[in-house]
C-alpha cells in the first residue's frame, strides 16, 4: 500500500506540472522549478550555528541560509507539497553530506556514508500525508551515488512519546520536549568506517539534532562521530537586530 500511495503521489505531482503553470518556487517568477539565481542560494555549503549550541550539537553543515529566497522554496516542498522540488533540494542536502564528510580527517573518496533521515512525529506525517525528509534522503542518496560517493540511508531512529509542538519553545524548553523521544530501531550494521550523517531539512535551534545524535552515539560502539547535514539552517543573528553574520567555514571535525 505504500508502494500504491507513492506511485499515486508520484502521478498527481505529474499531472499537476502539465496543469499548472511551472513558478519559480523562491522568487515566484515564471518558469523553471527554481531560476537560477534561486538555485544558487542552495550551493552555499556552510557550518551551521544555531544560537546557542546545545550539548551535544553535532558538527552539522548547511547547504543554504534560511532565509531570502530559500525559505518559501523550502516550504512550498514541505508545506506545500511541491513534490518536484524533492531533486533540487535533495542536490542541495547530497552538497551538505558532501561538505561535512569531508571535513572529517581520514575521510577519502572511498569512505561510505549512511544517511540517517530524522523521523517525522505521527502528527507532522498525518497532516502532511508524506514524510518529506525521506524524500529528500532518497534524492540525496542518488546524487551522491552519482558522483561516485558510496552512500547509502538508513532509517534508523524512530519517535517514541509525546512531543508538543517546539513552535515558540526557548531553546531549554526544546530540549526537556525532546527529551527520550528517540530510540534506535534494529538494522543491520554498517560496513566498517561508515560516517553516519544525520540529515533533515532545517536546523534552528538545533535540540533536535542534539537529542538524536545522542541516542545514536549511546548505542554505538565506534569513535567516529556522528555528523549531520541539512538543506537550509536559520541564520545566527549578531550584531544589531536582523543582522545575520556570514557563513562560517567549515571545520576540520575529529
Amino acid at each position: 500500500m505504500r508502494a500504491v500511495g507513492e506511485l499515486v503521489r508520484a502521478t498527481a505531482a505529474a499531472l499537476a506540472d502539465l496543469v499548472l503553470p511551472r513558478i519559480c518556487a523562491g522568487c515566484g517568477v515564471p518558469g523553471a522549478v527554481l531560476c537560477r539565481g534561486c538555485a544558487g542560494e542552495f550551493a552555499v555549503p556552510h557550518l551551521a550555528q544555531p544560537r546557542r549550541f546545545p550539548a551535544g550539537f553535532p558538527p552539522t553543515v548547511a547547504a543554504a541560509v534560511y532565509d531570502g529566497p530559500v525559505r518559501p522554496a523550502v516550504n512550498a516542498f514541505k508545506e506545500h507539497g511541491r513534490a518536484e522540488l524533492a531533486r533540487p533540494l535533495g542536490a542541495a542536502l547530497a552538497l551538505a553530506v558532501a561538505a561535512v564528510r569531508a571535513g572529517v580527517p581520514g575521510a577519502g573518496p572511498g569512505t561510505p556514508v549512511l544517511l540517517v533521515p530524522l523521523p517525522a512525529t505521527r502528527s507532522a506525517l498525518r497532516a502532511r500525508g508524506r514524510d518529506h525528509v525521506a524524500e529528500l534522503t532518497r534524492a540525496a542518496v542518488a546524487e551522491l551515488r552519482t558522483a561516485g560517493v558510496p552512500a547509502g540511508s538508513g532509517r534508523l531512529l524512530a519517535r517514541t512519546g509525546r512531543v508538543v509542538d517546539s513552535a515558540g519553545l526557548s531553546a531549554a524548553q526544546r530540549r526537556a520536549n525532546l527529551a527520550g523521544t528517540f530510540t534506535v530501531r534494529p538494522a543491520r550494521p554498517a560496513p566498517p568506517g561508515t560516517l553516519l550523517v544525520l540529515v533533515d531539512d532545517v536546523v534552528t535551534s538545533g535540540a533536535t539534532l542534539s537529542e538524536a545524535a545522542a541516542t545514536l552515539t549511546r548505542t554505538r560502539r565506534s569513535d567516529t562521530p556522528v555528523l549531520a547535514a541539512v538543506v537550509a539552517a536559520t541564520p545566527r543573528r549578531t550584531g544589531r537586530r536582523g543582522a545575520a553574520g556570514p557563513p562560517a567555514r567549515t571545520p576540520r571535525t575529529g
